[in-house]
C-alpha cells in the first residue's frame, strides 16, 4: 500500500468515525425511517424525497401511505386523483406519471423488485437513485444513497468530482460507496444526508460548528478566505 492510498484510508475511517458520533446525538426523526414499514412504504418514501425537502414529505408521507397503503391500491388510482393529492410535495404533475407508472408495473410484479441492477432499472421511474435504495433497502445490499446533497459533503470534504453528472463520475461513485460501512451502511447514508441537511447546506453551511472541519478542504479554504477578508487593524 502507498503512503497516498494510506492517507486516504486514514482519512475516510476518520471521516466515518466523526459523522457516526455527529449522528447519534443529532439524527433526524422521520416515519419512514422505522423498521417496522414495509418495502413498499420505505419505496415510495424514497420516491417522495426526490427534490424535496424532508420536512416537507414528513408533514405528506403518513397520509399517502394511508390512502395507498400497497402498490396494488396506488395502482387503481387515477393519475388526476394523484396530482391532486400530490401538490404539497410539489412536482405534483411529473411524481403523479411516475408514481403511476411505477405503481401498475409493480402491482403486476405483485410487489417484488429484481435483485439484480440493470433489471430494477429497466421498471419504469427508476434511475440510478431509486434502484440503490431498492438494493439497499428491498435486498440488503451495501449501497450509497448518493444525491446532490450526499455529493456536496463528500466534494467538499474529499475534493471535487471530475464530471458534472454525479451519475457518471467514478471519482464520485467509488467514493460514495467507499465511505460506507460494512454493517449500518443504512445509518451512515441517513447520517451523510441529516449531515449535508443541518451543517454542510447548500448555502450558509455552518462551518464553524462542524466536525469535520478540521480535515475538509471546503472549510480550510473559508477559513483562509475569510481571515483575508479581515480588517488588518491599522489605520490611516
Amino acid at each position: 500500500m502507498s503512503i497516498r492510498e494510506k492517507s486516504n484510508r486514514l482519512k475516510i475511517k476518520w471521516f466515518k468515525n466523526q459523522l457516526s458520533s455527529w449522528f447519534a446525538l443529532y439524527r433526524r426523526k422521520f416515519p419512514w425511517r422505522n423498521r417496522s414499514n414495509s418495502k413498499y412504504q420505505i419505496i415510495i418514501s424514497e420516491i417522495l424525497l426526490q427534490r424535496t425537502k424532508a420536512e416537507t414529505v414528513a408533514k405528506f408521507y403518513s397520509h399517502f401511505v394511508k390512502k395507498y397503503p400497497s402498490w396494488k391500491v396506488l395502482a387503481k388510482a387515477k393519475r388526476r386523483e394523484l396530482e391532486t393529492f400530490l401538490k404539497p410535495v410539489g412536482l405534483w404533475r411529473q411524481r403523479a406519471t411516475a408514481i403511476k407508472n411505477l405503481s401498475v408495473e409493480m402491482a403486476k410484479r405483485n410487489g417484488r423488485f429484481p435483485k439484480i441492477r440493470e433489471e430494477i432499472e429497466k421498471i419504469p421511474a427508476i434511475g440510478q437513485y431509486i434502484a440503490n435504495a431498492v438494493l439497499m433497502f428491498c435486498h440488503g445490499q451495501r449501497q450509497p444513497l448518493l444525491d446532490v446533497n450526499m455529493a456536496r459533503v463528500l466534494e467538499r470534504f474529499f475534493g471535487p468530482r471530475k464530471l458534472a453528472d454525479i451519475r457518471y463520475d467514478p471519482y464520485l461513485q467509488q467514493l460514495a460507496r467507499g465511505v460506507l460501512p460494512k454493517k449500518k451502511f443504512r445509518e451512515f447514508n441517513w447520517a451523510i444526508l441529516d449531515f449535508a441537511a443541518l451543517i454542510c447546506r447548500s448555502r450558509n453551511p455552518l462551518c464553524p460548528e462542524c466536525p469535520l472541519r478540521n480535515r475538509c478542504k471546503y472549510a480550510k479554504k473559508n477559513k483562509t478566505t475569510l481571515e483575508k477578508m479581515k480588517p488588518s487593524g491599522h489605520q490611516c
